[in-house]
């Protein structure tokens, strides 16, 4: 269903059971997939490719060009996967180049309020973002990992996989998986137990994981000596090897500990 109000061009892509509320401008290189709805006053702009099922609340904007000077009007696009929630006024800038980066955000994911979403930022699947979360550029986020309301995130910044990040932090340092970062500077505030076992995380993988981190944060070892005990002392799993990956590749450094 498509109000005569809004101004969609001709050339967009847009499937059946499509809704388009009033007011809404959708470009030509735009392709929307079907059941999602488009609230009033959403601007979908070239380059986006939103999945099925999703919601677009009012005023958000999709896929404007990237705020980067670089930026020289190069193809790119901005992609949102099925069943994913964006609510009032969100701002998603699309990839500064389509042949190198690409903005994407998995499926099931939140992102509330006035959360704005840079240019080559990746998002993983069923992560939220509360209200007025900020994202530089090329900011990566693991699947199931919540990030609270005003957070500002600077550029190139990895958070991993199901940790969760308290509300008004300035992350600068790269969060590992399954943590909860809180305090100012941000710091490590222990496994994030309770997402952890909404998800089906047994007591035993639990404490596997916080052992780990007790390793790497309360030992007072350097990165180095923690990772070489880890490797050591605790049998590979799924869970231990993917903190170890996670650590090995930070380029920008991680997240400090809580006796640092």
């Amino acid at each position: 269903m498509t109000n005569t109000l809004s101004h969609i061009h001709p050339e967009a892509k847009i499937a059946e059971n499509v809704t388009i509320e009033a007011f809404c401008s959708i470009a030509a290189d735009v392709v929307i997939g079907e059941g999602t709805w488009i609230g009033p006053n959403s601007t979908i702009m070239d380059g986006a490719r939103i999945g099925k099922n999703c919601r677009i609340f009012p005023g958000a904007v999709i896929s404007a060009e990237p705020q980067d000077l670089k930026y020289q009007g190069e193809p790119s696009t901005a992609t949102i996967g099925d069943n994913t929630i964006i609510r009032e006024c969100v701002t998603i800038n699309k990839g500064t180049r389509l042949d190198r980066n690409d903005t994407n955000i998995g499926r099931s994911c939140v992102l509330m309020a006035y959360t704005h979403v840079a240019h080559d930022c990746v998002i993983r699947d069923h992560v939220i973002l509360a209200n007025a979360v900020q994202m530089a550029g090329h900011v990566h986020i693991g699947e199931y990992a919540f990030i609270g309301g005003t957070t500002a995130i600077h550029q190139f910044v990895k958070i991993g996989a199901h940790s969760m990040i308290s509300g008004g932090s300035l992350v600068r340092k790269d969060v590992p998986p399954y943590v909860t970062a809180a305090r100012d500077p941000l710091s490590y505030a222990g496994v994030n137990s309770i997402g952890l076992r909404r998800r089906a995380f047994s007591n035993d993988k639990i404490r596997e994981i916080q052992d780990i981190y007790r390793i790497f944060y309360l030992s007072g070892l350097n990165n180095t000596e923690a990772l070489d005990k880890i490797k050591m002392e605790l049998n590979p799993s799924a869970e231990r090897d993917d903190i170890i990956k996670f650590i090995e590749a930070s380029n920008r450094g991680m997240m400090r500990g809580n006796k640092d």
